[in-house]
């Protein structure tokens, strides 16, 4: 907005005047057509004023220059001061026009100034679009002046418009903002869970013996004691199957390969008795297969060795790819590169493969969970781990239960979202963001939450990105909020309308929806202040004085709206009211 200074009664002013005495005031004052409803700001802050100003013939003298100047209070301060219209009666135009031309007088407001016959009755137009203050009430008037002596200025002051600002009865969006906290119901899910692994071993051609002196084969086959025997000492877990593969070599026949490979898994599986004290029910569960490895792990291994020969394999493997082993080997032993392949890369390590499926115990009670939790919190399985962190009394027990469960289970998107939540809630929203991004598949309620973290970073224009891209009622009510601090109340009115809440009610006030909004605020079960806040508002605008003493009564009780109703330019009726008064000094 563009202030304008000035400054009624300077030297040069004076000398174009008679004094005092020359200017004659009519009894009748200055009037304004109506004073406008109470204005609401756009998005911009923005309101339109547009009122005519009834200037009684004779109001100033003929020698004389009238200021009508718009100002903008808050709090009882101006704060700004807009152009003023500026009327020039016929003398005191002449003599302007001719200081001008003798002594080079340059006149201020000459873009301002309009000459007018101050013998006649008047009707000078204003309209504007004024930007007001953001957040807070105010009122515009015109101070009425004229030049001369200090006597003769500040002759009126005229209400213009109220402007009132409701939306900022709605608190910060980050207050309001609806979070989405899941609380699954609790089924006991059987805890059925799988490994596997392998086992590098060497063995001596055409043998099926584990020697545990050569190579690693100690330590592939302790490894593999280690996984198996943690769950047959568990007592928590039981044991389903275990079976052990031996992959058969590439080279040689497909036959004896796969007989060879079978015998040298079952020597693993003998090997694993003597050491896991297995009772005859627990041997029941292991099982012994071959499987052909055929050519392209030798293939893979030359690739990582990143030696160029590979492609020769590669080709082989690619036209057989529909033949069995025996017919693939054919062809590589055909090779320029054979005797390399046979010495570097067939002499290695064979593979014995091991699957293997457990079950763990079941928790059933919140005792139990509670119990166990403190002891294996690697036993547990998401439903019995979210049910434990639903029945935790503590922020921080919950926040607890919530962390281990994305440690154990990193995609559960319920554990992420209330686990963001309770971030946001702690005022973390840069962890809390982690926290979902962390997901891969995005959930409704994870995309709200997400929202809501853009929204304490005040980064609104991601978060409106993302509520509108979900179907889920309290994005949209989110949006509402978000749009409804931006002042694009009709958009606001539709998205929170549904919910018929306090918010619903200031946006109605905000589209000048009065009716609604008294519909909307008589089905709310509540005398909470704010909304007994709104309810006054609505008893002014339908003229219902009984109603406002007895709702701005109720909500004067809060500190805040007291201070608020002192200034508001929704009561501006009742400043003068000693009922008012005698509340609002309380």
């Amino acid at each position: 907005m563009k202030k304008i200074q000035y400054t009624v009664l300077t030297i040069t002013l004076l000398s174009l005047t008679s004094g005092c005495a020359t200017t004659k005031l009519s009894k009748n004052g200055i009037t304004i057509n109506q004073v406008q409803e109470t204005l609401v700001p756009d998005s911009m802050n923005r309101v339109n004023v547009d009122v005519l100003f009834n200037i009684p013939r004779n109001y100033i003298s003929k020698r004389s220059r009238l200021f009508i100047s718009p100002q903008i209070i808050t709090n009882g301060v101006v704060i700004d001061e807009l152009e003023p219209i500026v009327l020039d009666a016929s003398i005191y135009a002449k003599k302007v026009s001719r200081a001008k031309d003798l002594t080079g007088y340059q006149d201020k407001f000459a873009h301002l100034a309009k000459n007018v016959d101050a013998s006649r009755d008047l009707i000078i137009p204003f309209k504007q679009e004024i930007v007001v203050p953001e957040g807070g009430d105010c009122y515009i008037q015109a101070v009425i002046s004229a030049d001369g002596c200090g006597s003769c200025t500040g002759l009126q002051t005229i209400l213009m418009a109220d402007v009132t600002d409701p939306v900022t009865l709605i608190k910060d969006v980050k207050e309001e903002f609806k979070l989405s906290w899941l609380e699954p119901e609790f089924v006991i899910i059987p805890k059925h869970r799988e490994g596997k692994g392998i086992a590098k071993l060497y063995f001596d051609i055409n043998s099926s013996q584990i020697n545990l002196e050569k190579r690693n084969n100690r330590s592939e086959m302790e490894r593999m004691l280690t996984t198996l025997s943690s769950i047959t000492t568990d007592s928590l877990a039981s044991l389903n199957s275990v079976s052990i593969i031996g992959l058969a070599s590439a080279d040689g026949s497909l036959p004896f390969n796969t007989k060879l490979s079978y015998n040298r898994a079952n020597s693993a599986k003998e090997w694993l008795f003597g050491r896991l004290n297995t009772n005859k029910q627990m041997r029941k569960v292991f099982t012994v297969s071959s499987r052909p490895e055929g050519w392209l792990p030798v293939y893979e291994l030359m690739v990582a060795n990143k030696d160029a020969d590979s492609l020769l394999v590669k080709n082989i493997l690619e036209k057989y790819s529909v033949y069995n082993d025996d017919v693939q080997e054919r062809y590589v032993r055909r090779l320029p590169i054979w005797n390399k392949i046979k010495e570097k890369y067939l002499n290695d390590t064979r593979i014995v493969e091991y699957v293997y499926t457990y079950t763990i115990k079941s928790f059933t009670t919140d005792e139990e969970l509670i119990k166990m939790y403190q002891k294996r919190p690697d036993a547990f399985n998401e439903a019995e781990l979210l049910r434990l962190a639903s029945i935790s009394k503590s922020v921080d027990e919950k926040k607890g239960v919530y962390s281990t469960l994305v440690k154990y289970f990193p995609q559960s998107s319920i554990a992420a979202n209330n686990l963001a939540y309770l971030m946001l809630e702690s005022g973390d929203a840069a962890k809390a963001k982690a926290i979902v991004e962390e997901q891969k598949n995005y959930t409704p309620e994870l995309i709200n939450t997400l929202a809501a973290t853009y929204v304490y970073q005040n980064d609104y224009e991601k978060a409106i990105e993302l509520l509108k891209s979900v179907d889920l009622p309290q994005a949209r009510y989110n949006l509402g909020l978000i749009q409804a601090k931006r002042r694009k109340y009709q958009e606001a009115y539709e998205l929170l309308k549904p919910f018929a809440d306090v918010n619903t009610t200031i946006i109605a006030l905000c589209l000048e929806k009065t009716d609604e909004a008294k519909q909307i605020a008589d089905s709310i079960k509540s005398d909470e202040p704010t909304i007994e806040y709104v309810r006054a508002i609505i008893a002014v605008r339908m003229d219902n004085e009984n109603a406002f003493f007895n709702h701005i009564a109720k909500a004067c009780q809060n500190v805040e709206l007291l201070n608020r109703a002192i200034v508001d330019a929704e009561f501006s009726k009742y400043r003068g009211d000693e009922r008012f008064l005698k509340l609002l000094s309380k």
